[in-house]
């Protein structure tokens, strides 16, 4: 009498197991960039420009009157931040919008002595041609 073998499960199976292995591939890298973006853009909308433009925004009458409220954030945006020579810089498009309207906050900036300067901190109304200056009182790039 002759006995028969069986195939083992991972020859019967060959090909859901290099489906599934690739697949479990592809998803593990999905997962990876997902969490790349997630951490840039947690870094991004956590820098101290950043917050600062947008709390200036949120608080100013006129951005208020002419967005409504509440106001809130829409979208990533655009952002560059350098570093060379100890001193960093950043420019950050912030795109905004409320019930009546949409916009951007414009913000150039400069770390000087540990200490944010400001270029420019202006919302840009979609449809209107006035920007709106965000920088009362803030230290300008000659304060140093």
């Amino acid at each position: 009498m002759e006995t028969i073998r069986q195939k083992s499960w991972a020859r019967r199976n060959w090909g859901w197991l290099l489906g599934g292995g690739c697949l479990g591939v592809i998803i593990l890298f999905g997962i990876g960039i997902a969490g790349l973006i997630y951490k840039v853009s947690d870094a991004v909308t956590g820098s101290e420009p950043y917050v600062h433009a947008y709390n200036k925004a949120v608080e100013n009458e006129r951005v208020i009157a002419l967005l409504g409220e509440p106001i809130e954030k829409n979208g990533l945006g655009s952002t560059s931040y350098s570093y060379k020579n100890g001193t960093s810089t950043a420019e950050l498009t912030i795109p905004i919008k409320g019930p009546n309207d949409e916009s951007e906050i414009i913000v150039e900036a400069e770390k000087i002595n540990d200490e944010w300067a400001y270029y420019e901190i202006y919302v840009k109304i979609d449809g209107e041609r006035d920007l709106i200056d965000l920088r009362d009182d803030e230290p300008s790039l000659n304060d140093f």
